[in-house]
């Protein structure tokens, strides 16, 4: 006896007619019809982004069925099933591409529709509607914004952590290096000397700044608009809904959360977005900067500066053997790049807005989602791979410093500018170094003092050099 073959699909009818339904999944015709229309990149909507709006509608469950507008049973299996997810489960039916239409209506009707058929699941009926019910009082136009708000902040803390440990790496190598007397040099060419330990502790602040940048702009995501619906007048919502979703969500997530001073504002405007896209650009900016540093500072071994030795951790040519090359500052820099352009998506998208709603949110949505997560992991193999096995090449260091003709500028309170240069002149032509020729120069009697004309003694020339390395180490110069 043949058994009957199982049906691939389901056909549920929705305002627009029918739609097959691959069976096994929880998602409904609004999801289905965003499949089908929105086969772009293939990417799917960050767990954080999914969170963040499966929070909104727990939230809402528990805020509506406070005020007496949804059945406690209702509320109980949203609530259960919106924990489900949170868990971790079923994130495999958040399906739509994050190049979308409808200011994300299509990843709002996603969730819903999850939500809604699982609770009717464990209901073993169908009672709970995805819009009348998971999705009451709220609109795509308020959800969306503080979905994005919402995923943001729950990855703040971690993307702080991960550039704190970084400063953290960069400060110690800068104590570790304080030591290490090396040229400074100034649009490529030699300058006056400094420390490796001081070229480090200066990358370290930089990153701490742009820790401190991130976190002020994070804060401005603290204030929700939920309970604004579709323009922000609050239609179909309670008068109560917006203060007590804040209040709820904050107790869900131990995020510190605010009431919109006007929510209208708050559907209309990105700002908010726009500005912390910055400031983790701003950062990425820095980070490139750094990474290429490293980059020249490492060049060689034999032809290249070669005062700092990055970790060796694979061979860096297929032809070359025992090629070894910064990967991982290479890494950093691509993943950089990336949220430069990520970041630059985020405004564009943001100055699109038009009247009451921003219908590019979705681009907002996936490119800063994107942006912390290449931040957090590219920022922890930079520190872990790169930055904490980095030791310095005091040899080549001090080989450098000897031979930096721009050490005469320690001369110039005894000499002068005119003088000084031309002890430069000489030391080029002769190829001696700074010292030699000035040391030749006081054995001779003609080195003048460029005040009182009298002749510079070794020991004032001694000296000179000693301040030199002293205020060197002391970060004066």
């Amino acid at each position: 006896m043949t058994t009957p073959a199982q049906p691939e699909f389901r056909v549920i009818r929705d305002p627009m007619g029918e739609m097959k339904i691959p069976m096994g999944t929880l998602y409904g015709p609004q999801t289905q019809r965003a499949i089908e229309n929105f086969q772009i990149s293939g990417l799917k909507p960050s767990p954080y982004y999914v969170r963040a709006t499966v929070l909104i509608k727990k939230a809402a469950a528990l805020v509506n069925h406070d005020l007496g507008l949804i059945p406690g049973e209702y509320s109980r299996m949203i609530v259960q099933v919106a924990d489900e997810i949170l868990g971790g489960k079923w994130m495999d039916q958040f399906v739509v591409d994050p190049f979308q239409a409808g200011g994300g209506t299509s990843h709002n009707m996603n969730v819903n529709e999850v939500i809604a058929n699982r609770a009717n699941q464990l209901l073993g009926k169908r009672l709970i509607h995805p819009n009348d019910h998971v999705n009451m009082a709220q609109s795509t136009n308020d959800v969306i914004p503080t979905s994005i708000r919402i995923a943001c902040l729950l990855r703040l803390e971690e993307l702080v952590g991960s550039l704190s440990k970084l400063v953290a790496a960069l400060f110690a190598k800068g104590s570790e290096f304080a030591d290490v007397i090396k040229s400074g040099r100034t649009h490529l060419q030699d300058a006056v000397p400094m420390t490796l330990g001081q070229e480090f502790n200066a990358y370290a602040e930089a990153v701490r700044h742009d820790v401190e940048r991130i976190k002020r702009a994070g804060d401005t995501l603290r204030q929700l608009g939920i309970g604004g619906t579709a323009v922000g007048s609050g239609l179909n919502a309670h008068p109560e809904f917006h203060a007590r979703m804040v209040v709820q969500l904050t107790e869900l997530t131990g995020i510190q959360f605010f009431e919109s001073d006007n929510l209208f504002e708050r559907m209309q405007s990105m700002a908010d977005m726009v500005d912390f896209s910055a400031s983790i650009k701003t950062c990425a900016l820095t980070l490139i900067r750094i990474a290429n540093d490293l980059r020249l500072l490492s060049s060689g071994p034999r032809t290249g500066l070669n005062e700092i030795r990055l970790p060796a951790i694979m061979p860096g040519s297929s032809i070359m053997p025992g090629k070894i090359n910064p990967v991982i500052a290479e890494m950093l820099n691509l993943a950089m790049f990336h949220l430069v352009g990520c970041d630059l998506v985020v405004g564009m998208a943001a100055q699109a807005g038009q009247l009451e709603i921003n219908a590019m949110s979705p681009a907002i949505a996936h490119n800063l989602t994107e942006m912390i997560q290449i931040m957090i992991n590219s920022v922890n193999v930079f520190r872990e791979r790169c930055v904490i096995g980095i030791t310095a090449n005091e040899e080549k260091a001090a080989e450098w410093l000897e031979n930096n003709p721009i050490i005469i500028t320690a001369l110039n309170p005894l000499i002068g500018y005119a003088e000084a240069s031309d002890l430069m002149r000489e030391s080029q032509e002769s190829g001696l170094s700074i010292r030699q020729v000035a040391l030749n120069r006081v054995a001779g009697g003609l080195l003048i003092h460029k005040d009182t004309g009298r002749r510079i003694e070794l020991p004032e020339l001694e000296a000179a050099f000693l301040n030199l390395e002293r205020q060197t180490r002391g970060g004066i110069l």
